[in-house]
């Protein structure tokens, strides 16, 4: 066998006399006074101002409490669940906010989420925002096992179905308030039939756009309605500037044939009543006014005619009697010129 090396001089310990140990009863006192100021200690908790404590005893829902410090029974008898019950909450779909407080505010399967079908078989990736608050604690804690899973599959289920209602132009463009609106109806109507002790305040879509693969050709889409929106109002504009210029040339050119044609009928008017005027003198003396017919007809053409020369048909050496005006003088011939 091995020698296994031994000490010169082993310690000593010191002994206790006999007799001098502490009485049980102390130390059972002693036991029982540590474990009540533990029990005292993890009985007392703080209720926020803005929460209420739902009290628990053995697992029986016997009240709540108040903003304060509060006392309650330790060693598991009584258990309290703190509920924000006056602040808003929210649930984010398709997307998260970092360093969030509400373990049921963000998904682990924000993709599957955003990916969603319209009415006409178009794909969309739509994000959107669920406010609500606690309206009932009781209700919120023991009617459903999960409550805020249970809401964030109630409020995908709804907005699938809104979304799923309409065409990837109105969830891209107009019609995204009608989605907000139908959706937070249904959302609170459910809620309230399940009574869930919630209540939903806002539906609200973030970013809705579709997937990345088509991106390029919804915005070619849009651009073309864009374009195709503006020429139409360059048209409408256009039609408005030439439609009524048009209608007031046409509004002058009645006029004006409206008034031409006054013109016309009393200047016949005028005439036939001149005419009957002169017929009547003529049945009256026909000699005379068939004279004074002629004389006033020389007197509106002769004067029309220029000068002239009446002459007698025996008169003889007429040119030197007459100053016969100049004529202008002529230019001479051009020469041939030669080849």
């Amino acid at each position: 066998m091995a020698d296994f090396p031994r000490f010169p001089n082993p310690p000593q310990f010191p002994r206790l006399p006999a007799g001098s140990g502490l009485p049980l009863p102390v130390l059972l006192t002693a036991a029982l006074a540590l474990l009540l100021v533990a029990g005292l200690a993890r009985g007392v908790y703080t209720v926020g101002p803005e929460s209420v404590g739902v009290v628990q005893r053995f697992g029986r829902f016997i009240g709540t409490a108040g903003p304060g410090l509060r006392f309650k029974l330790p060693f598991g008898i009584d258990t309290v669940t703190i509920l924000p019950v006056k602040r808003q909450l929210k649930m984010e779909f398709g997307f998260g906010s970092p360093h969030v407080t509400n373990p049921d505010q963000v998904s682990n399967d924000q993709e599957r989420e955003r990916d969603m079908v319209t009415g006409d078989l178009n794909a969309a990736h739509v994000e959107w925002v669920v406010q609500y608050e606690i309206s009932d604690p009781e209700q919120y804690l023991f009617n459903h096992r999960e409550p805020g899973p249970t809401l964030r599959d109630f409020s995908e289920s709804v907005m699938r179905e809104v979304v799923g209602d309409r065409t990837v132009d109105e969830v891209l463009t107009i019609g995204r308030q009608g989605i907000e609106n139908e959706a937070i109806a249904k959302l609170a109507a459910l809620a309230q039939h399940l009574n869930m002790g919630l209540r939903v305040q806002q539906v609200q879509l973030k970013n809705v756009h579709p997937p990345a693969a088509v991106q390029q050709a919804f915005e070619e889409v849009n651009r073309a309605q864009q374009e195709r929106e503006q020429m139409i109002n360059q048209a409408n504009g256009e039609y408005n500037k030439v439609v009524p210029r048009a209608s007031g040339e046409a509004q002058k050119q009645l006029s004006e044939a409206e008034g031409y044609a006054t013109k016309r009928v009393n200047e016949a008017e005028g005439d036939v009543a001149r005419f009957q005027a002169l017929l009547e003198q003529y049945e009256k003396a026909p000699e005379v006014t068939r004279q004074r017919l002629y004389l006033e007809t020389l007197a509106e053409v002769l004067p029309q005619l220029g000068g002239k020369v009446i002459l007698d048909a025996d008169a003889k050496q007429f040119l030197p009697l007459m100053s016969l005006p100049a004529l202008p003088p002529q230019a001479p011939p051009r020469k041939p010129q030669q080849p």
